[in-house]
């Protein structure tokens, strides 16, 4: 226990400002979860439009411009997803020049010195950030190509389907969509703390200081934005700016 006490006792900065990153980072994710089920954020807006999309594709004999949309959608997904991978190369190639690197922040004003340890423990929690952004992504690549399955599988209009059973499969199509969004979101999400991380290898006090700001972008992005705003009422200022 006395390592551990001694551990602690040196570089309690460093803990501190990991703690509350963590805090900030997989608070924010359960926080924004729970409150999308019962008030109007980013999340819940854009669900009931996709309902609204897949209610009006249920009526449509010919849907290749909604296959289009998902194909878009996808795209988009795919560059994260490919980008995260030269992202990751980047930072093993970093760990593996671990000294020329803390010579080079060394010069940075308010930088704090680091062991080689140390600077090899933050590029490893940056590089599982990474890991982390990728498997969402691709998750969310997998959810949209679903998405393109389960409409060309949804009966036509002309086959005299009820409607109850129509708006059963708008629902369900609609939900697989917002699905791939979330993920797709929540990979950008660590894509935004990863840049708070890069503070870390400066100072840990600018590392929470980063972390903070990134929590106040996203909070006021998705929950008091003006394309919020947009999205919710038709009377919003179109000039307004997020």
């Amino acid at each position: 226990m006395e390592p551990l006490y001694l551990f602690l006792h040196e570089n309690w900065s460093q803990v501190l400002a990991l703690v509350w990153f963590l805090m900030c980072f997989k608070g924010y994710n359960l926080y924004s979860k729970a409150k999308a089920k019962n008030c109007h954020c980013l999340s819940s807006v854009m669900h009931a439009y996709r309902l609204d999309w897949m209610t009006q594709v249920m009526h449509r004999e010919v849907r290749i411009a909604d296959a289009t949309v998902i194909s878009n959608l996808e795209r988009g997904v795919s560059f994260f997803a490919s980008s995260t991978i030269l992202i990751l190369a980047g930072l093993m190639t970093v760990l593996g020049s671990t000294e020329k690197a803390i010579d080079i922040v060394g010069d940075i004003p308010f930088a704090t010195h680091a062991t080689k340890a140390e600077w090899e423990l933050k590029l490893l929690v940056l590089i599982g950030m990474f890991i982390y952004a990728f498997f969402k992504f691709t998750w969310s690549l997998r959810q949209y190509g679903f998405t393109s399955v389960m409409i060309g599988g949804a009966p036509m209009p002309s086959e005299g389907v009820v409607e109850k059973e129509l708006m059963s499969h708008a629902n369900r199509i609609a939900i697989m969509s917002s699905l791939a969004a979330n993920n797709f979101n929540l990979g950008l999400r660590t894509y935004y703390f990863s840049m708070a991380v890069l503070g870390w290898f400066i100072n840990p006090w600018l590392f929470m200081a980063l972390s903070g700001g990134v929590l106040f972008v996203l909070y006021r992005r998705e929950f008091k934005s003006a394309t919020l705003l947009q999205l919710v009422s038709s009377q919003a200022d179109p000039m307004q700016k997020d």
